[in-house]
C-alpha cells in the first residue's frame, strides 16, 4: 500500500451528521461547531519504546491512542467531537493497521468522535492525536478555580497502570488475575467523559491524572494559587496495590499510587456545600469518586495520615526530559 491507500483503507469513514462539512480527502477538514459552544482542543503523542512496548497489542494501542486525548476533554468538561491522527509507521503492515484502526474506531464510536484528518509517514513508531470538543461557553472546567475550603476528589482507582508496568519490568510480583486487571488499566484506560460533563457547574477546578496524582494536583494548586492537604489513606487503590502497601514493597506501592501516572482518572475540587451534587454527578456518570483532601491557604501539597500528621514524600510530576 502507498500512503493514500493506507488512509483510505483503514481510516476513512463516513462522518456523523452535518457538523462535518468536509472530512478526509482535502487539505483540511471543514467543521461546524454547535452554536454558543467553545472549542476545546488538545494534542498528545505516544512514542514507541517511551510510552508503550514494541509488542503492545495494536488494537489496545489504538484504544489508548485516542483514550489519552479523550481524558483531556473529560478534564475540561468538554464533549469530544473530532480527532486528527498523525502517525510515523515503520512499515505498512496491514494486519497491524487493521487491529490498530479497530481499537481506535471502537472508542471513537463509543464517544461519537469523527476522525476528520491526519498524516502518515515512514519512521520509528509514533502516534499523535489532536482532539477537538465542545463545551457551552463559560462552562469549561479549568485548573485555576480551586478556592480555600474546597474538597479535593479523585475518580476511580489510582496506581494500577504503574503497578502493571512495574510487574512487566520485574519490579513487582503479581498473580495472574491481579496482573491482568492492572494491565487493562495500563493498556485500555477509561476516559471519564461522562463524569467531566456532569461536573460542569459543580467542580471548581479539574485535571486528568496522566503524570501522577501528586504532580497533577500540584498543577491545580499552582494555577489556583492555593495549597492542599491530602490524606494518603483516603486515596482509592485496588486490592492488589493495598496488599503491597502492607508488605516489603510498600515504597513501590506508594510510588505507583502517588506518582505512577497513566491513570487517566480525574482529580477535581468542589465546595463542601456541593457534596450531594458531586455524588449525584458521579452516580449519573457511573463513576466512583472519593474525597481525599481539602484546599487550604498555604502553598504546595501536604500529604497527611488519618490523624493529620505529615507524611514524607518527594514525589513530583513526571517529566519526559528528566526521567
Amino acid at each position: 500500500m502507498n500512503e493514500f491507500e493506507l488512509i483510505d483503507r483503514f481510516f476513512t469513514r463516513p462522518a456523523r451528521g452535518s457538523a462535518v462539512r468536509l472530512s478526509i480527502g482535502d487539505d483540511a477538514a471543514l467543521l461546524a461547531p454547535s452554536p454558543s459552544c467553545e472549542l476545546a482542543v488538545s494534542v498528545d503523542m505516544l512514542v514507541g519504546g517511551r510510552h508503550f512496548f514494541a509488542d503492545t497489542d495494536p488494537e489496545k494501542l489504538g484504544h489508548k491512542t485516542l483514550a489519552v486525548n479523550l481524558s483531556d476533554m473529560a478534564a475540561m468538561g468538554a464533549s469530544p467531537r473530532w480527532a486528527l491522527l498523525a502517525g510515523a509507521l515503520p512499515d505498512g503492515d496491514a494486519t497491524w493497521l487493521a487491529a490498530f484502526a479497530r481499537g481506535f474506531h471502537a472508542l471513537a464510536d463509543a464517544h461519537g468522535v469523527d476522525l476528520v484528518g491526519g498524516d502518515t509517514t515512514r519512521g520509528p513508531l509514533a502516534l499523535c492525536v489532536t482532539i477537538m470538543g465542545e463545551v457551552p461557553a463559560g462552562c469549561a472546567l479549568l485548573r485555576s478555580g480551586a478556592r480555600v475550603g474546597d474538597d479535593v476528589y479523585v475518580s476511580g482507582l489510582l496506581g494500577d497502570a504503574a503497578l502493571a508496568l512495574a510487574a512487566m519490568t520485574g519490579r513487582a510480583q503479581l498473580d495472574g488475575d491481579a496482573l491482568a486487571a492492572a494491565r487493562a488499566r495500563l493498556e485500555t484506560p477509561t476516559p471519564r467523559i461522562a463524569l467531566g460533563v456532569a461536573l460542569r457547574g459543580v467542580a471548581t477546578a479539574a485535571l486528568d491524572i496522566s503524570d501522577g496524582l501528586v504532580g497533577d494536583l500540584s498543577h491545580i494548586l499552582e494555577r489556583s494559587a492555593v495549597g492542599a492537604a491530602m490524606e494518603l489513606p483516603a486515596i482509592p487503590r485496588s486490592p492488589a496495590l493495598e496488599r503491597l502497601m502492607h508488605g516489603a514493597e510498600r515504597a513501590l506501592a506508594i510510588e505507583c499510587l502517588l506518582a505512577g501516572g497513566d491513570d487517566y482518572e480525574l482529580v477535581f475540587t468542589a465546595l463542601p456545600s456541593r457534596r450531594d451534587a458531586v455524588a449525584a454527578a458521579a452516580a449519573s456518570a457511573g463513576a466512583a469518586v472519593r474525597r481525599v483532601g481539602r484546599i487550604d491557604a498555604g502553598a504546595g501539597l501536604r500529604l497527611v495520615d488519618r490523624g493529620g500528621g505529615d507524611v514524607a514524600s518527594e514525589f513530583g510530576s513526571f517529566d519526559h526530559f528528566r526521567t
